[in-house]
């Protein structure tokens, strides 16, 4: 299978069909615009015909294609192939028409020594794009030498890459891209699960470059709504989307204080999302993909040699009111055999056991009840409050703790029908560093006010007895980076039925895969 194509577009009209037809090929194509050389239509004037395209583009092929189309042509020569320094390796052209000549240039400009696949007839006439009429008269043709953009840009999709694409088309020198640092996405849905700063800013780079490497790119960090434009002299327009249209205003006004020029502002459409619900925006957008990431595998469990292949341990943790005891339930009932932790260290609090006299030995009889258990209502005001109580306490549970929990997987991996999954759910999981006990971990978060909400209604408590009690779990941002699968209970119990039931189809696939190939 091809990992990256090229496919010659000639025929618009002919474009699902084309990306029907290999889809299966490549999970990368680029798009080469083969237009008619006598058109001498400035850049901008492609910019309808591009961004219906990209929209088209997710009807065929979704997110499985990471699809790009190449502005470079559209400025320089379009014949001229050697302008052309895509950023992954081309391995095979395709082309909806007969354009052999073409074809040929481009494989000797970038190195490909397999033939050109021709998707139609060879017999067929030739054919060259040319511009509707109404796609040149319906937008902005006016070029600037310096251009400025701003947004998060949390892995580059269909809306991104049209909003991109529209700034590059109407710079012809310097495209100044503004990449909100954390300080501004903290309020955006599952702001855990943004990519880095870092990350973001290489990959919109590479996605820059690829799609058009005439200019020159200024990709800044952003820690408030303006950015470079509130002090930028040269830039003199600015490219924003229908819903931040507003916000161009307001740099305008910025700049006139401090007599800058006023930016010229273009507005974009902004593409709807083709899921209609409750959870997911109206339009395509970041937040969405985030939220299709849940219950899906975000990072692939590391090896874990030292333990045995069955049954196969995850370790599921979250905050407090996270939701974690729901899902373990869910989990439960598709199969899967639950060990609470929270249960299991009620055992090892009992008279008899090593856990108790470790206790009690430390703490005194003055935690006991009459009956001589451990009353968790005297224990509890000893450590909470008492970082050095609370840490030895906890040194003295969790080993102890672990030694149960493997005491109990021992025995079911002796019992006759040893379960294929065991969840190991521990709201300590991670401070205990119990991952490495584990295959992997599944984890679920909540926003932090969403949390302080729920503890204050489940427990009967003030604000700050809630946040007191949340003060010293470990956050969401630790949590995901050390997950392989995220839930999150913030919607209704439906979606996170469904997230729950994606994660455990996507485990039984893989576990069958190891058992088939392993025999």
């Amino acid at each position: 299978m091809a990992s990256t194509g090229l496919l010659v577009v000639s025929n618009i009209k002919q474009l699902g069909k084309s990306l029907r037809s290999i889809e299966k090929y490549v999970h990368s194509l680029y798009i080469h615009l083969n237009v008619n050389a006598s058109t001498a239509s400035p850049p901008p004037a492609w910019s309808r015909l591009i961004s219906q395209l990209y929209a088209d583009s997710g009807s065929y092929v979704g997110t499985k294609v990471d699809l790009r189309v190449l502005l470079t042509p559209l400025k320089l020569q379009q014949h001229d192939t050697r302008v052309l320094k895509l950023r992954k390796p081309v391995d095979i052209i395709f082309s909806d028409a007969h354009q052999p000549e073409l074809c040929d240039r481009l494989r000797t400009a970038l190195n490909i020594s397999k033939p050109t696949i021709f998707l139609e007839d060879p017999s067929s006439m030739d054919w060259q794009l040319q511009l509707p009429t109404e796609a040149a008269e319906g937008s902005s043709q006016q070029v600037y030498p310096n251009v400025v953009i701003g947004g998060t840009f949390d892995r580059i999709h269909i809306g991104h890459k049209i909003f991109l694409t529209q700034a590059v088309l109407r710079a012809h020198k310097r495209l100044v891209v503004g990449v909100t640092t954390p300080a501004m996405t903290k309020n955006k849905v599952l702001p855990e699960l943004i990519l880095s700063y870092e990350e973001r800013i290489r990959l919109l780079r590479e996605f820059l470059l690829d799609i058009d490497n005439t200019l020159h790119y200024d990709i800044v960090p952003i820690d408030d709504p303006f950015g470079p434009t509130a002090s930028d002299p040269d830039l003199q327009l600015i490219v924003v989307s229908g819903e931040t249209l507003r916000g161009a205003h307001k740099v305008n006004e910025l700049r006139a204080t401090k007599q800058l020029c006023q930016l010229d502002i273009y507005t974009i459409d902004i593409v709807e999302s083709k899921v209609n619900d409750a959870i997911h925006e109206s339009k395509v957008s970041s937040s969405n993909t985030r939220i299709d990431l849940l219950g899906t595998r975000w990072r692939q469990p590391e090896a874990r040699p030292h333990l045995p292949n069955r049954p196969y341990i995850i370790g599921l943790t979250g905050g407090i009111a996270s939701g974690k005891s729901k899902m373990a339930a869910r989990l439960g009932q598709m199969g899967a055999h639950v060990i609470d932790c929270d249960k299991v260290a009620h055992d090892v609090y009992e008279p008899g056991q090593d856990c108790y006299e470790k206790i009690v030995k430390h703490f005194g009889n003055g935690i006991l009840s009459e009956d001589g258990r451990i009353d968790r209502t005297k224990l509890g005001p000893r450590v909470f409050g008492n970082p050095q109580e609370l840490q030895l306490l906890n040194s003295i549970v969790w080993p102890e703790l672990m030694v149960e929990v493997n005491k109990r997987l021992a025995k079911l991996r002796a019992a006759a029908e040893m379960p294929k999954v065991v969840v190991l759910e521990a709201a300590v999981l991670l401070k205990a560093g119990w991952e490495s006990n584990c295959h992997e971990v599944w984890s679920m978060i909540v926003p932090p006010e969403e949390a302080v909400k729920r503890v204050m209604e489940r427990n009967n408590l003030s604000e700050n007895e809630a946040r007191n009690r949340l003060a010293n779990q470990v956050n969401n941002a630790d949590i995901v980076a050390k997950s392989q699968v995220i839930f999150s209970s913030q919607w209704d119990y439906e979606f996170t039925q469904r997230q729950a039931e994606r994660a455990w189809q996507m485990l039984h696939k893989e576990l069958e895969r190891k058992q088939h190939s392993s025999l």
